[in-house]
């Protein structure tokens, strides 16, 4: 059976996530999980950015109860390094968090650490992406970055795909909903476009999923809008 997937709005490595957390360190069975940290969307801004991501992974795992493993992957050619492929390989729960999702997706894509992950997957580890580390995760991801994104003409690459049908949209309530729109209409055919609000997640596989956290996950099927809150189902 596939992983459990957890998509965030914000918030990864905080105490309002914790919750969240806890439920995804359960879903692994292990009594003292293995969680791969990888901050790569934040390689972009610089080195302290980096490192200070993983410091701040390191440290709410390790509260958790959890032994987090920072898995410093910070560019393409570091995607292919066997210490980072092992780091995903054999960690019960692989955690990215957020930053630049082009530079994540560039990095991922057709790498030895990208083809990992859905190898882990595949066969039962949990997988987190928190803002640009959910991005990446669906079918299709926006081109570009901030707000310009949402301005026509829509562009779209593929994303990583562990949610084939999903195009996700993090930090969904600190974005007016009329930015929305354009999207929602250019979304590729067949995709659902999800709005995560911050300290937000929704969490599932296999088409049965469920909210978590503080705010609702909006749901857009064609022009056919849906809002859910914490403990509502959702069926994709």
């Amino acid at each position: 059976m596939n992983g459990l997937i957890a998509l965030v709005g914000s918030g990864e490595f905080t105490a309002a996530m914790a919750e969240v957390d806890r439920s995804l360190l359960a879903a692994t069975g292990r009594d003292r999980p293995r969680v791969a940290i990888v901050p790569t969307a934040s390689w972009p801004d610089g080195e302290a950015v980096f490192m200070r991501w993983a410091a701040q992974g390191e440290a709410h795992f390790s509260a958790l109860g959890a032994v987090p493993v920072p898995v410093l992957i910070r560019d393409r050619a570091s995607a292919d390094n066997p210490a980072f492929v092992a780091g995903i390989s054999g960690a019960d729960l692989v955690y990215f968090s957020g930053g630049k999702p082009g530079h994540l997706l560039a990095t991922l894509r057709d790498s030895a650490a990208g083809s990992a992950l859905r190898e882990a997957h595949a066969r039962g580890t949990v997988i987190a992406g928190c803002s640009a580390g959910a991005m990446v995760l669906g079918g299709h991801q926006l081109r570009g970055g901030g707000r310009r994104m949402f301005e026509p003409p829509i562009g779209w690459q593929e994303g990583l795909g562990l949610v084939p049908n999903l195009v996700i949209v993090p930090h969904y309530d600190a974005i007016p909903e009329t930015l929305v729109a354009p999207l929602v209409m250019a979304a590729p055919k067949g995709a659902i476009v999800i709005g995560i609000d911050e300290e937000t997640a929704i969490v599932g596989r296999d088409g049965k999923w469920q909210v978590m956290g503080r705010g609702r996950v909006t749901v857009w099927r064609g022009l056919r809008r849906e809002r859910h809150r914490a403990g509502s189902a959702v069926s994709f």
